[in-house]
């Protein structure tokens, strides 16, 4: 989660919403990836979809069975989407996202029934420094916002 805390403040630093993301298969990272929908004018360049692109082609395959995908913040619908089709074993996030997370928050779309693959969740680690980041680029935003 540390490496994705990085990741995040990356993101920050580029003007992006500070997220990021880090891929491990059998204790090692094969892919990372942080916020770039407005760096690359991509909607769907979320730092989850990042790392997993980065993921599928370290290993040449677009399922990245047994993986555990760690994000520092609650994983939106879109995002836990692409990870059920890329078949994670586990997602492990920071901290929740109360309006859009698809974990815990607004829904729990990791287990409608209809899904042909489960994953485990776990929510809550380093979510002191998670949520301190993202808290603080919005705070900033906001002041930047008022003084324009």
């Amino acid at each position: 989660m540390q490496v994705a805390l990085e990741l995040a403040t990356e993101a920050r630093d580029r003007g992006e919403v500070p997220v990021g993301a880090v891929v491990v298969l059998d204790g090692r990272v094969i892919g990372e990836g942080f916020n770039r929908p407005i760096g690359s004018t991509d909607p769907t360049a979320h730092a989850e979809i990042v790392a997993l692109r980065a993921a599928a082609l370290t290993i040449r395959n677009y399922r990245v069975t047994g993986a555990q995908l760690y994000v520092t913040i609650e994983p939106c619908q879109m995002c836990v989407g692409a990870m059920v089709h890329a078949r994670i074993a586990r997602v492990v996030y920071g901290t929740r996202e109360p309006k859009a997370g698809a974990i815990d928050s607004a829904m729990r779309a990791h287990e409608h029934p209809s899904l042909n693959h489960r994953m485990t969740a776990t929510g809550g680690v380093l979510d002191a420094a998670c949520r301190e980041l993202i808290q603080e680029f919005f705070r900033t935003r906001r002041r930047s916002d008022i003084e324009d």
